[in-house]
């Protein structure tokens, strides 16, 4: 009987000790070996000589609209959108419909995605008004990545605006919460500075202070409650240097289009440059490079929102906000590598080993012996053309059609099982929930 059940020989290894050339043995789902192995104690063999092995990408803010929005992605859509783009793991945000906010709506969410998602998964409950009585056993469900608020930017119950709604939530729970940070009172006496026809009115709308007054509303209540705050997508140069001196309790996430466009995209892309919180000039891009250059920022997520092309086609501001990215994350961050923008060490520490160290996810985020076999491995010279074709999500098109990247994925492997492989599709849905560490369940 072989050793190992697979070997991949002769990658060079991205990881937490630097970027060395060495063989992952892999038997069962788990990493068993590094090093130099011999080719005859393995079943198969993957030359990945060329190739960079990096800890399989966490894509830690995806919307795959899967319960009530189908139409524009499900869970099995958006996955094989992940996959295919290098993606091993996403967590999942809970503005479905229902929305995810009870136990019940929850577990229908894990058991549609269990052997159905192509890359494996977690779910955040959504904190709202009316739960939160129920948020400390809704946050320790299995595969419950933890608590999600929507201070700015959504409707109904999802939607907590007000100080004391936060500070209840805070109260009450014990692991890190995710938040959207604008301040939804501020939005909506705005509201007449959006422009009809003009989707470049957006950004006037959603204004740099409506994030940062979200923001520091939000770390005080943080202080206030002695609670860990996790704010996504931060949008402005202000927020990076604010947040700066508020590290013991803010972590932060930054996305691939706040990194990567700027004011131009309006003109260029319309009504699908269109996000929340908005896509804003240089000078804030340039801000929030500033901060995954000192290493305010502590991870990437795409913002992965999909929206038909009929409904994005609709007039300002009647069109929806967001974009795809969950297939373009790793392409897109690879060609800023390329350019000298960030090293690729810092790239796996954003995508993999900073999801782990945030939010404890059990046995990934690294590539070490006990470890699931979760890899994305990478061809960093070459030069690909990103196309609408491309892109599985069940949306068809990207902020990104035609742009020219160096640097793209050419295999995803879940847990030692090779899912793509060179844009092919090449293993059934096997997606399972991720454990976390503060949540581990007693051995049945």
């Amino acid at each position: 009987m072989a050793q190992y059940d697979v070997i991949f020989k002769d990658g060079t290894v991205v990881n937490q000790d630097g970027i060395h050339v060495t063989d992952i043995g892999v038997k069962g789902e788990r990493i068993v070996a590094l090093g130099s192995l011999d080719a005859a104690s393995a079943e198969k063999v993957v030359d990945c000589r060329g190739l960079h092995i990096l800890p399989g990408v966490i894509d830690t803010q995806v919307h795959f609209r899967e319960p009530g929005l189908e139409h524009k992605e499900d869970l099995e859509s958006g996955s094989l959108s992940a996959v295919m783009g290098g993606v091993t793991g996403v967590f999942e945000m809970p503005n479905t419909n229902p929305l995810t906010i009870t136990a019940e709506t929850f577990r229908d969410k894990i058991a549609r995605a269990t052997n159905r998602m192509h890359c494996d998964f977690a779910f955040y409950i959504g904190g709202t008004h009316d739960n939160v009585a129920e948020l400390p056993e809704l946050e320790r469900l299995p595969g419950c990545v933890g608590v999600k608020v929507f201070m700015g930017s959504s409707t109904g119950s999802l939607l907590v605006s007000d100080d004391a709604g936060v500070k209840s939530i805070l109260s009450v729970i014990r692991r890190r919460a995710a938040f959207h940070s604008e301040d939804e009172y501020r939005l909506e006496e705005r509201k007449p500075l959006r422009v009809p026809n003009d989707p470049s009115s957006h950004p006037v709308w959603r204004d740099p202070e409506a994030a940062l007054m979200s923001t520091k509303r939000l770390v005080r209540l943080a202080r206030e409650t002695g609670k860990r705050i996790h704010v996504l997508h931060i949008s402005t140069a202000e927020e990076m240097l604010f947040l700066a001196d508020h590290k013991d309790v803010a972590s932060v996430e930054v996305t691939p289009h706040h990194l990567t466009l700027d004011e131009t995209a309006y003109t260029r892309l319309g009504t699908y440059a269109q996000m929340n919180p908005p896509v804003r000039d240089a000078a804030h891009r340039k801000g929030i490079w500033a901060g995954v250059d000192n290493g305010v920022a502590d991870i990437l997520g795409s913002d992965h929102a999909p929206h038909t092309r009929e409904e994005k086609d609709k007039p300002y501001p009647n069109s929806p906000s967001g974009m795809t990215g969950v297939q373009t994350l790793v392409p897109v961050m690879l060609d800023h590598v390329n350019a000298g923008r960030m090293s690729l060490e810092r790239f796996v520490d954003m995508t993999s080993a900073g999801p782990n160290r945030l939010f404890g996810i059990a046995n990934k985020g690294r590539i070490a012996v006990g470890y699931d076999a979760d890899l994305t491995i990478v061809d960093l010279k070459r030069e690909e053309t990103i196309r609408d074709e491309w892109v599985a999500s069940r949306a068809g098109w990207t902020p990104y059609n035609g742009v020219k990247v160096k640097g793209w994925p050419v295999g995803t492997i879940l847990r030692g099982r090779t899912v793509m492989w060179e844009n092919e599709l090449l293993a059934a849905s096997t997606g399972q929930p991720m454990r976390f560490l503060e949540t581990l369940q007693p051995m049945a």
